[in-house]
């Protein structure tokens, strides 16, 4: 990364919004080449764009995700979109009995394990 103004912008923009969609701080020393261009390109440029909002990307991402079974990843999507108020309970249910129509039944029984889960753990419901 070179130390212009727009790369320092690209930089804070990308770790700002990085840090709305994982909802925590960056991982590790946030050093090499992978970690610059996720954050300069995927969360500053591509995160960023307002043709859709984060909430739309989210819930792509979500539905990506219990599509590809990757559970990890899916969780602190969830977690994230529920502690922002981007997703209510209702909405993640919702969701829940959407995905599982085109996803199946094994990865919508996981899901909704995983969503009622963390709806109980976050709201206490």
């Amino acid at each position: 990364m070179s130390d212009s103004v727009d790369d320092l912008d690209r930089w804070a923009r990308g770790l700002e919004i990085m840090k709305r969609v994982n909802g925590w701080d960056q991982p590790g020393d946030g050093t090499g080449d992978f970690f610059g261009l996720t954050v300069e390109h995927l969360f500053a440029e591509i995160w960023a764009r307002d043709v859709l909002s984060v909430r739309d990307r989210r819930l792509l991402l979500i539905g990506l995700l219990v599509g590809e079974g990757l559970d990890d990843a899916l969780r602190v999507q969830l977690d994230t979109a529920l502690r922002t108020g981007e997703l209510t309970p209702e909405e993640l249910r919702e969701v829940v009995v959407f995905l599982t129509h085109y996803a199946g039944w094994p990865r919508g029984t996981r899901l909704n394990k995983q969503v009622e889960e963390l709806i109980a753990r976050v709201t206490g419901d």
